[in-house]
């Protein structure tokens, strides 16, 4: 039995965890930010030691892409500054803990899939801070810890772009979508299953980086344009450039990670995209 913090725990993933608790015999503590201040290392560690915390999730982060251009020192404070703190009281109290990263770190200019040992080089504020909190985490180097890089997530929980296709293919006769961005979806509920599965077989002296995505490569028109088929939206879905829907913060054009690694050290299947998609609408009660 383990006592175990996830943070974040009202945004998608945090959500997904707290729905599968029950089915693993541990103890959880599910926080968020109005609940525990993290970038506040005393607070952290106050209430760390008086829960007997011995695994930390942390799937706080700050998301809001294009904000994070003009509140860098918002974004910097959940994505650097609370990681930093929660790895030093991790290596100091000998606590598991599993942070959460993005294919934000990367450029999107390669032209194969993503390992995880490829050249870092971030293009927005988002990216740069999330990239600082893996980067404090590494040189702090808390025992048995990992972090896990994902992309693209969408759940039955919280806004995501599932919710948001299905919102507007009901409200409108046709979308434009961006076709010349390519990367893998990640289903919340397969990423929280993983984190839940691997937990006891974390054993590991220096922080290991891992991909994590559902299987399959595709862009944003390829997921909206199955998303309206699987819900038998009537809504076309016209392929647009980048270029045509700006937007404060650079996103990466390729962000295909390969997940080789996290597959071969733990022994765990991925599923494909479309049949996570569809599980989620089920759950939506979206599926036609």
């Amino acid at each position: 039995m383990h006592n175990i913090l996830v943070t974040g725990s009202h945004g998608q993933l945090g959500s997904e965890l707290r729905a599968l608790s029950t089915s693993y015999e541990n103890y959880y503590f599910f926080t968020n930010k109005n609940e525990l201040d993290i970038s506040n290392i005393q607070d952290t560690k106050k209430f760390i030691e008086e829960n007997n915390i011995d695994i930390i999730i942390n799937c706080a982060a700050y998301t809001a892409v294009d904000k994070a251009e003009d509140e860098e020192v918002n974004a910097n404070a959940i994505n650097n500054i609370a990681v930093k703190n929660m790895s030093k009281i991790s290596k100091e109290k000998s606590i598991k803990l599993i942070h959460i990263s993005t294919d934000y770190v990367f450029d999107g200019t390669n032209f194969k899939p993503y390992v995880e040992t490829d050249k870092v080089n971030p293009k927005s504020v988002y990216g740069q801070t999330k990239l600082d909190g893996e980067n404090a985490m590494l040189s702090i180097n808390p025992l048995n810890s990992i972090i896990i890089r994902t992309s693209w997530v969408y759940s039955s929980f919280g806004a995501n772009f599932v919710k948001t296709m299905l919102r507007l293919g009901k409200e409108r006769d046709e979308l434009g979508v961006i076709f010349d961005q390519v990367g893998t979806p990640t289903y919340a509920r397969d990423l929280a299953k993983t984190i839940l599965e691997i937990l006891p077989k974390i054993e590991n002296e220096k922080v290991e980086i891992y991909n994590y995505s559902n299987e399959g490569v595709l862009s944003w028109y390829d997921f909206a344009k199955e998303i309206m088929r699987m819900a038998k939206i009537d809504c076309i879905i016209n392929p647009i450039e980048t270029k045509e829907y700006p937007t404060p913060a650079s996103r990466p054009h390729y962000s295909l990670l390969n997940k080789s690694k996290i597959k071969k050290d733990f022994s765990i299947s991925i599923p494909f995209w479309k049949d996570s998609l569809n599980e989620c609408l089920k759950t939506m009660g979206e599926r036609k």
